[in-house]
């Protein structure tokens, strides 16, 4: 079973799964595995590959491997490896003792590159990486034979040796498969299994200067772990070829490749490289910048990993690519922090309020409820007393038609409070801003109800500024302006970055229950939307929460329309 404690939705995958069991193909055996490189955070578009791998290895009783693609040390660091295992773990999945690299292999995927030149089926290449595309050809005109193709078995075994041995410059020589010039499918086109690379390995460290290439790499770390299915994205469809070729002319156990199509977001980039260069270039503070739709830019933001798993079960799996509308994603949160977030009462924009009629030391606590979707969760006391707060937004000295909150005269509830009436409003002598309201209150209607029955139009969330504590606010919006951020004349992505993405509000006033709140602790607050404590800029004596998610929920208007 998966974490979310139910079986994943039916689809095709699962359907070959059903049928390998059926027949044996496997001796019964599902084993899986999550081949990251380490060069990057993960994001959303991950966690869909983590929970399908891993959730499908649960369900029938299987095994997931954790493995790293570490065969790149240019671009891999271990503060990459280290934040990949922390949210493997956070959305819920463990390897067991199955955590692997493919460096813990590169002795055996050496030995197969010299089966292989023993075979006649490798070859070292001195082409550069310029004159090797030159010769691949196209897709309408075959590739070219390198001139070095047929060199003699002995000179290809010692050029490989001398190779290994660092006596030659990066990008010098390769060592290549020799397959097929003239194939429809340019990955079958003698492609590249070795490059000279003098880089420090953060495992290996400068044992090697020669690394494999992904595409002889993968199936030969697969067949060593026993791997059954080997799930990948669909942009791996037609490298399957390749890797059924290398894993027969090695002679190897055979994991079957199965492609899907990626997760696609809107309003989301979902390239490492283009993260990276987020971060390189200062337009988001970090990798787990809030904005961003890496795993733990999420889970900094506030969204929680139940809603994720919901999520990717949801737009289930396909083998076309589509884009999945982010306010999938964002429903999928609002319906799991609806059931779990503790309610409280914020006013980000306060406006200050005066009780004329109020004692002036009295100080009541009201008794407010915690989460109307679970009992279980009880009631706090909010402090109430002669000055309050109230939004900003939530008083029209000339009201609008269809403003039906605080005027000049008018009467609304305080939710768990009283009702009170703006009886005057005083203004600064220099701007003419409001910058507090007189009111009267009902010492009837305390708790938020009226005993002779008489109704009001509007209920505010309100605290009391005697007791408020201070806090910052930061407010998300998306990252990129444009539905499909890639889709600029210019071709620079960056080009459609939203300036308003993040919003700083300084002077917000909270109830003082939240001055315990721990880093990472959630709560909805009233009127506003789903709010988490930062658990990073969070410090003793200041508070400064993400706003993860708005109240409004689009996605339920769209599926409401599509029942009608």
């Amino acid at each position: 079973m998966s974490p979310t404690g139910s079986a994943l939705s039916s689809h095709f995958i699962k359907e070959i799964i059903l049928e390998d069991l059926k027949t044996q193909k496997y001796q019964g055996r599902v084993h899986t595995r999550f081949p990251p490189e380490p060069n990057g955070y993960l994001h959303i578009g991950h966690a869909k590959s983590i929970c399908l791998n891993f959730g499908l290895a649960a369900e029938f009783q299987g095994l997931c491997n954790l493995r790293f693609d570490d065969t790149n040390p240019a671009k891999e660091e271990v503060e990459y490896v280290e934040s990949i295992q922390e949210d493997v773990k956070w959305l819920g999945f463990d390897w067991g003792d199955r955590l692997f690299y493919a460096s813990d292999y590169f002795e055996q995927i050496y030995d197969c590159a010299l089966q292989l030149i023993q075979k006649r089926r490798a070859y070292v290449c001195d082409l550069t990486a310029e004159e090797i595309r030159a010769y691949r050809g196209t897709l309408t005109e075959p590739g070219r034979d390198s001139p070095y193709r047929n060199r003699p078995l002995e000179d290809n075994l010692k050029l490989l040796e001398r190779m290994r041995a660092g006596e030659f410059e990066d990008g010098s020589r390769t060592l290549r498969a020799k397959i097929d010039m003239t194939s429809p499918n340019l990955n079958m086109r003698d492609p590249v299994m070795y490059r000279i690379l003098h880089a420090d390995h953060h495992r290996t460290g400068d044992r090697w200067c020669i690394y494999p290439m992904y595409d002889f790499t993968h199936g030969l770390c697969d067949s060593i772990e026993g791997i059954t299915h080997s799930i990948c994205t669909l942009e791996f469809e037609d490298h399957r070829p390749l890797y059924d070729w290398f894993l027969d002319e090695a002679g190897v156990f055979h994991p079957q490749q199965i492609e899907f199509a990626r997760l696609n977001l809107t309003y989301t980039v979902m390239s490492k490289r283009k993260l990276l260069r987020l971060v390189q270039d200062g337009q988001v503070s970090s990798w787990d910048d809030p904005r961003m739709p890496t795993i733990s830019g999420l889970r900094r933001r506030g969204y929680t990993p139940e809603s994720i798993r919901n999520f990717c079960d949801r737009i289930g799996v396909s083998k076309s690519n589509s884009v999945v509308d982010i306010a999938l994603l964002e429903h999928c949160l609002r319906d799991d922090l609806n059931k779990r977030a503790q309610r409280v009462m914020a006013v980000l924009h306060p406006l200050r309020v005066v009780i004329d009629n109020y004692p002036e030391d009295q100080l009541e606590e009201m008794e407010a409820v915690n989460n109307p979707e679970d009992p279980g969760m009880g009631t706090r006391k909010v402090p109430f007393s002669k000055v309050l707060y109230i939004e900003r937004d939530d008083f029209r000295e000339d009201p609008p038609k269809k403003f039906f909150r605080l005027a000049p005269g008018r009467e609304v509830r305080l939710r768990y409070g009283y009702f009170i009436t703006c009886v005057g409003v005083v203004k600064d002598d220099q701007t003419g801003e409001i910058i507090e309201l007189h009111c009267t209150y009902d010492p009837r209607t305390r708790g938020g109800d009226s005993p002779d029955g008489h109704k009001v139009k509007a209920t505010l969330h309100w605290v009391s500024a005697a007791r408020a504590i201070d806090a910052e606010v930061r407010i998300y919006e998306h990252l990129f302006l444009k539905s499909d951020p890639e889709d600029v004349e210019e071709g620079d992505f960056t080009k459609t970055l939203n300036p308003d993405s993040l919003t700083t509000i300084t002077s917000c006033k909270l109830e003082p229950g939240l001055a315990e709140a721990k880093p990472g602790m959630l709560f909805q607050f009233e009127r506003q939307g789903y709010f988490c404590l930062d658990p990073v800029d969070s410090i003793k004596g200041k508070l400064i929460f993400n706003r993860t998610v708005a109240l409004k929920d689009s996605w339920a208007k769209i599926e409401k329309e599509d029942k009608k």
